[in-house]
């Protein structure tokens, strides 16, 4: 065909068309699973879950999907998001992102703003990247989306997720004229059953009061490594290789029923001799009786604020049933003044007897910045000389008879909880929360009883 004037504009018309609605390359195909993504994602269901084992394409996946629809509405705005910022940026910015880019629109010209982590595309919508912990959450939601696509949710709390959603409020046109829909898409390997995930995706259930979602609201699919043509088979070698509660989750893509050894679950089990042993959830009461005392748990973290763990800050009372009840949890990530300034007014605003903190972490540090936030505190500091178990296994024993309750439902809390098994914590990061409650739960319940600190 000779090459004519003509065909030259028609080639240009066809590119910029192309650059401005996210046409995909030719040479790109999904794969069966992700074509199951993207019927999903085109279908009524705003929220939209991918679970499943490691190097699934699911994050390849959804990154096409935000691209795609960023392409296809002029000035909308998308949000890729991780727990911490350190891991979206490494990850899927300068990582997934670039690569799904080259590969579905190479003709595609966009531009990078590594600052504030954000890319431009033809027509001036932008995707931004950021990490839904406390120091980035609000430059984050100080904007509305027309997407959100958090990364690996096993490592987001329930709240950052609420958090999230209430700025997914952008109204924008497609190049056809029609309104973009709000979507947000999820994903992650799979943890326990008491997941937030599981609860809302398969359940379909809220996870905070268990009431059950409108219909049609959610839609999943799972999405493993042998639904992927492009892994080597080495990599599967090393997958069965795992010990078995990591294949299941990276492998097998499975939720958990129960993590082997669990000392806490969810819902009733049955005990060797084969007496039932209560849950979580039947121990779930909405009204505490006349108490005795108040204990705010402390579980500081070396974070600055930044990253690494949360500080974990739990509300815990002494019934005078002489149960215990699981009041508050004010966990927090903030820097040492922030998370004083929230065990102060965690302790006014319950009329605590007594902060209980551990002093590993700073030691005299720690109560120097609690007498900063208030000098009427009533501390006492407690040095964890055993392991985690070892401290959580008496208070473990005291739910299995019955004795402690928690007044309304404790997503993140309570998470921590049915992943500690007896050979140690088996889920992401430090069981913050968890330490703290059983700190206070230790206090009331085995410890002396202390001077009344009520006017505090």
């Amino acid at each position: 065909m000779k090459l004519t004037p003509e065909l030259v504009r028609a080639a240009r018309e066809e590119l910029r068309k192309r650059q401005s609605q996210g046409v995909p390359s030719a040479s790109f195909q999904r794969t069966e699973k992700q074509a199951e993504q993207a019927a999903l994602a085109q279908g009524l269901a705003p929220h939209i879950l991918a679970v499943g084992g490691s190097r699934s394409g699911k994050t390849f996946g959804f990154c096409e999907l935000i691209a795609e629809r960023a392409l296809s509405a002029p000035g909308s705005r998308h949000l890729i998001a991780r727990q911490h910022n350190v891991d979206v940026k490494m990850s899927v910015m300068l990582d997934t992102w670039p690569k799904m880019m080259a590969t579905v629109f190479p003709y595609v010209e966009y531009a990078v703003n590594k600052a504030d982590q954000f890319v431009t595309l033809p027509g001036g919508a932008e995707v931004w990247f950021g990490g839904l912990d406390d120091t980035r959450i609000d430059k984050i939601l100080g904007r509305e989306f027309a997407s959100a696509y958090p990364n690996e949710c096993s490592q987001i709390g329930y709240a950052s997720i609420v958090a999230m959603r209430s700025r997914m409020a952008q109204k924008v046109m497609r190049h056809d004229g029609t309104q973009l829909p709000i979507k947000a898409f999820y994903d992650l390997n799979p943890t326990g059953r008491s997941h937030w995930t599981y609860r809302e995706f398969i359940e379909g259930v809220k996870p905070d009061n268990g009431m059950p979602l409108a219909a049609g609201s959610r839609a999943y699919l799972y999405m493993n490594p042998h639904d992927n043509p492009h892994l080597p088979a080495e990599y599967f070698d090393t997958l069965d290789e795992m010990p078995d509660r990591q294949r299941q989750r990276f492998r097998d893509g499975k939720y958990l029923s129960e993590v082997p050894g669990a000392l806490w679950s969810l819902s009733e089990r049955m005990s060797e001799d084969g007496k039932p042993i209560p849950g979580i959830d039947s121990l779930r009461v909405a009204e505490v009786p006349p108490l005795k005392r108040v204990a705010v748990g402390v579980d500081p973290s070396g974070s600055d604020g930044i990253g690494g763990d949360h500080q974990g800050i739990v509300v815990a009372a002494l019934g005078e049933d002489g149960h215990g009840y699981i009041l508050a949890d004010r966990s927090c990530r903030l820097s040492p003044e922030g998370w004083a300034q929230v065990v102060s007014k965690a302790g006014s605003d319950y009329h605590a007897d007594r902060v209980v903190a551990e002093k590993n972490y700073g030691g005299a540090m720690v109560e120097a910045v609690l007498r900063a936030a208030d000098a009427k505190m009533p501390i006492k500091m407690v040095n964890a000389t055993r392991g985690k178990v070892v401290r959580a296994e008496p208070i473990a024993a005291l739910y299995e008879r019955g004795e402690v309750h928690h007044v309304g439902n404790f997503t993140e809390l309570e998470e921590e909880m049915t992943m500690t098994t007896t050979a140690g914590y088996q889920g992401a990061g430090s069981p913050d929360r968890m330490d703290a409650a059983i700190w206070a739960l230790t206090e009331l319940m085995f410890g002396p009883s202390g001077p009344d600190y009520s006017q505090w």
